[in-house]
This record gives C-alpha cells, structure tokens and sequence, in this order.
C-alpha cells in the first residue's frame, strides 16, 4: 500500500479536470472588459437557481454577508432574538450580530451535530424573530419540524447552507426551505470559487429585489438608494468559475458519499470512534467527514505525524469566544457542544480521493487505536 502524505484537502484532482473549461471562462470575460454586475453573474444566478429549484438566486461577496442581508431582508434589527446552532461556525453568530439582534444558541443533536429541533420552542419568547438552522457538514436540517415551529410561531426561518450545497431533505434542497437562504462559494465548499464569494437563495420576488440592491449601495437605479447598503457583489470572474464548476457539483457530491460509506465501513467499531450518523430523510453530501473519540489530539498528532492531515471543527464554541464574553456565557453551559467540541476530528475526504487513500487513513487509525 502506498504511503504517500495524505492531504486534509486536496482541490488538485477537480482542478485539474475543469483547467481548461476554466481558462476559457476566465478569459471570455477578460476579453468581454467587464467586470462587475455583468452577464456571468446575470447567468450564474439564473443556472443556481434553477438547480436549486428555486426561483430567486443573488450573488454577493461572500457567506457571511449572504447571511447578514438574508437576516436584514426579514427585518431583524436591535432588540430581536434570533435561534441559532450552538454547536457552528463562528460567522453564524457575527451575521445576527451585524444586524444588531441578540444570538439565542440551542444544543445539537449529538447525533447529527445540527441543531436539535426538540429544543427550540422552549427558547422562543415574545422577542424571536427568526430561526436560523445551518446545515453542518453537509447533513441537512430537520427542516419539517423547523418550518412547523416557525410557522406556528409566526417567525423567519433563514437557512445557513454554506456547507450543504447539494443536500436535501425529504428531497428538497436545503437552501430552498427556508424564507430566505444563505450560501458561501469559499474555494474549500462544495461547490467553491477562486476566491471569495456567496449567495442568496429565496421564493420571494420582493427579498430577492431588497437584497438585490442592498448589495450594491442600496441602490434603486443609478445614483438613487433606498437603503444603506453595502458594496457585496460576486465577482465576475468567480461568476464564470462557478458556472463552470455547477455542472460537476453533483457527480462531486455524489464521490463524497462513495468515500464516506468506505469511511463507514472500514472504521466500524474501532477504539472509541463515533461515527457520524445521517438522518434518514436527509442526503448527506459531506463536505466534511467528522469523527469523534476522546483521544482527539493524540490521534490528530498521530496522524500529522504520518502524513495524514487532519482538522478540527470547531475547537473553541462560538459562546465561549471573547466577542461574545458580554452574553455571560460560562464553559458548561452548553455541555452537547462543548463535548463534540472536545472530541471530533474531521478525516480527508475530497472528489477524486482515491480508495487507497481511504484505506490508508483508516489504516492509521487502527493502527493508534491498537
């Protein structure tokens, strides 16, 4: 068996399939001279919105100000609460901050890492304007039972897709549920550009036109705003790369699930791994392939140390940040994300990872845990 490092990421193989498709893109619009606001992103947008089967895509600068102008388009503003994952990644939390609203963090399922439905109603009050559900790792949401609370309850849902570009639930895409969604094309995504990027994904003509021209200065038409907006807009050259990579996305999804399932199979039962487990209902595309076991950092330096990357997602809970420190939160507040973020381990796994390579990693880690 080869024993060649083994990178946490490697983007080389999809790169290299796309290279030329690329290239002439990127030059079609060097060639065009323009260069914001044109027709790739005029195109991407329509060919997204269309995959995700649902009518209105906007393309901005990048995740995090998808999620912070999907919250503004709901209205939320100073002294509304918004329900989000404890267990996430920290920009979840800065875009309700950016709006000025209040972060209610709920615990996950320590089964699926995603926020556990059972446990929002309790922490709604007069003041919750929006639920905000992210789909971690790639697994989606029980969005059946978020859309029920939020209708009951009369509040937003707003959906962070950035690491499920491709899942679904009940065979519905996430990113398509909610009232209006958010997506990042940071280059290590599902489907990632070359640098920076996002998106907006929603059923409403009318959030779809506010963000629109929130996006662009806030305005209307030339030199007339309705807003204060911001400058936010994809760029055209990522436009024309991920037009290009759209079309590979579901066969690259489709690979991260054959890996998975070796991952599965081979680990099965070995030291005190816990595996990931997938909803029934929900189409895992894995963007990352997290593990847990309490002997985390020895078996991450175990693995550095032969050449197998690995990462952890998230160390430091987004309640136990410093930005954060005037919430009051204390280390055993939330003892579910305190205790994934203790123990999990994310494992390689990219299209075009080969099975040799998945066998080596597991390899590996028999190997420690022996």
């Amino acid at each position: 068996m080869s024993k060649e490092p083994i990178p946490f990421l490697s983007l080389e193989p999809q790169h290299t399939i796309i290279k030329t498709a690329v290239q002439q893109a990127v030059q079609q619009v060097y060639d065009r001279s323009a260069f914001v606001l044109g027709e790739e992103v005029n195109a991407f947008e329509k060919e997204y919105a269309a995959w995700h089967e649902i009518p209105f895509c906007i393309g901005v600068g990048n995740g995090l100000d998808a999620l912070t102008m999907s919250l503004l388009a709901c209205d939320v503003k100073p002294g509304d609460e918004v329900i989000v994952p404890a267990h996430t990644y920290l920009a979840t939390w800065l875009a309700v901050s950016r709006t000025g609203a209040t972060v209610v963090p709920v615990e996950p399922d320590e089964s699926t890492f995603n926020i556990d439905t059972s446990r929002i109603e309790e922490v709604i009050t007069p003041r919750t304007k929006a639920i905000l559900p992210v789909h971690l790792y790639g697994q989606a949401c029980n969005m059946t039972a978020i859309m029920e609370l939020a209708e009951r309850h009369k509040l937003f849902t707003v959906e962070d897709n950035a690491q499920a570009q491709g899942s679904r639930w009940l065979k519905t895409f996430t990113g398509s549920w909610g009232t209006i969604n958010a997506t990042s094309f940071y280059p290590t995504k599902n489907l990632g550009a070359l640098g920076d990027g996002g998106a907006v994904t929603t059923a409403s003509e009318q959030l779809a036109t506010f963000v629109k021209q929130y996006r662009n200065y806030g305005l209307k038409e030339k030199n007339i705003a309705l807003y204060l907006g911001v400058n936010s807009r994809l760029d055209e050259m990522q436009a024309a790369i991920l037009r290009v990579k759209l079309k590979h996305l579901e066969a690259w999804n489709e690979q991260r699930r054959e890996l998975a399932s070796l991952y599965l199979e081979q680990l099965k039962h070995v030291g005190d791994i816990v595996l990931p487990l997938s909803d029934k209902e929900a189409d895992h595309v894995y963007h990352l392939f997290v593990v847990r076991t309490k002997f985390r950092d020895k078996l991450s330096f175990y693995l550095t140390e032969r050449g197998i990357g690995t990462m952890i997602h998230y160390p430091v809970p987004p309640h136990l940040q410093r930005p954060y420190e005037s919430l009051n939160f204390r280390k055993g507040d939330f003892p579910i994300t305190e205790k994934i973020a203790e123990t999990c381990l994310s494992l390689p796994l990219w299209p075009g990872m080969t099975e040799q390579q998945v066998a080596q990693v597991c390899e590996g880690v028999r190997k420690f845990f022996r």
